[in-house]
């Protein structure tokens, strides 16, 4: 550890999610870091970026800019963690990765601090995983209900943000509303389509339908049975991250046409019994929460009042009317805050606690 303070590599420091680290690391001075290197790709490599009021050049990715590294905090495809995550660890770093390649690795704890944060202490291979966003947009809510009331069902339906499929995603999105703007369309089956086509946006797009003015019910890859590789990941990691290996949980996950910021209705069924007001309470209390459920003044989360913000915002709490023990509520988090660059940088700040 530097004599300053133990020193922290971003690496894919200059994508949506690493940017956005930075700007947490600069809103967040909790931790003393006595250096923070910005790692990426050989074409980002001499780039200067601010951090904490200094100037900081981008290196580029290679086995020695993990030297004398304590935590290393990957945003960067499954691929390149799979490779590079266990590299940095060699040279010394905690590794926290934000990809998919470690989340189902029985050896890599998979870590939501309000949640679970004790996990963080049990990694044998030297690396903690950060969940999927889809997930994370819930954990607070979930990890705080579970704790009082013994959760035992999940039935999830996700509005998945276009930023959930990167840069892509979003550049696509702002494309095709230009494309469509001042333009009747959507009156007849193909019209947005064929809007599209003609405005020289063909099929080379992250979706597999159009987005502006529509939702896609679908996000991930095609898995057995018909399931997508999102839903899956809201049900394998649900159970990891909770502890609860028997979970029952069913998710659908559908692309809707805003910029940033996951949205989830989540039925939840629980062992105990649970009353809305008990769950407004357990909710209220929790830091990382922020409740907005008065319908009749008009308040509940949306992504548009979401995005930017840090915590996970909770409204729409109601009984299931059919179903004992049941809530319904309806949850909005920043897919690129706490859905990836708040939760990886909030994991760094508990292994530096303990270094």
């Amino acid at each position: 550890m530097n004599q300053q303070g133990p020193v922290v590599a971003i690496v894919g420091a200059t994508g949506a999610v690493g940017t956005t680290m930075i700007e947490i690391i600069d809103a967040r001075p909790s931790v003393p870091w006595g250096e923070i290197r910005l790692v990426a790709s050989p074409r980002s490599a001499g780039k200067v970026l601010r951090v904490r009021g200094q100037d900081t050049t981008v290196q580029a990715l290679a086995p020695e800019v993990f030297d004398g590294v304590d935590v290393a905090l990957f945003d960067v495809p499954d691929e390149v963690s799979a490779e590079w995550a266990p590299i940095a660890v060699a040279r010394g770093a905690v590794a926290v990765d934000n990809s998919g390649a470690f989340r189902m690795d029985p050896e890599v704890p998979l870590v939501v601090p309000e949640v679970n944060a004790a996990d963080a202490t049990n990694r044998p291979k030297g690396i903690i995983a950060n969940p999927n966003c889809t997930t994370l947009s819930m954990m607070a809510a979930m990890g705080a209900l579970h704790r009082e009331f013994e959760l035992r069902e999940l039935v999830v339906a996700s509005y998945q943000a276009a930023s959930g499929a990167g840069q892509p995603g979003i550049d696509r999105l702002y494309a095709e509303l230009a494309a469509l703007a001042g333009k009747q369309v959507g009156n007849r089956s193909g019209d947005v389509a064929e809007a599209l086509r003609e405005a020289g946006l063909g099929s080379d797009s992250p979706f597999p339908a159009p987005l502006a003015l529509n939702v896609v019910p679908w996000a991930g890859s095609l898995k057995d049975d018909g399931w997508s590789s999102e839903e899956l990941k809201v049900r394998n990691e649900s159970r990891k991250i909770l502890g609860i290996p028997d979970l029952k949980v069913s998710a659908t996950c559908v692309r809707v046409p805003v910029v940033t910021t996951h949205a989830l209705a989540v039925h939840a069924t629980f062992g105990q019994d649970v009353s809305v007001d008990a769950a407004r309470k357990v909710l209220a209390a929790q830091p990382t929460i922020m409740l907005r459920d008065d319908p009749a003044a008009g308040e509940w989360p949306t992504p548009a009042a979401v995005v930017g913000e840090d915590p996970t915002w909770v409204g729409r709490i109601r009984q299931a009317l059919d179903f004992p023990n049941t809530l319904e509520l309806f949850v909005c988090g920043d897919n690129l805050r706490k859905g990836a660059a708040l939760n990886t940088y909030e994991i760094a700040e508990t292994v530096a606690a303990s270094l």
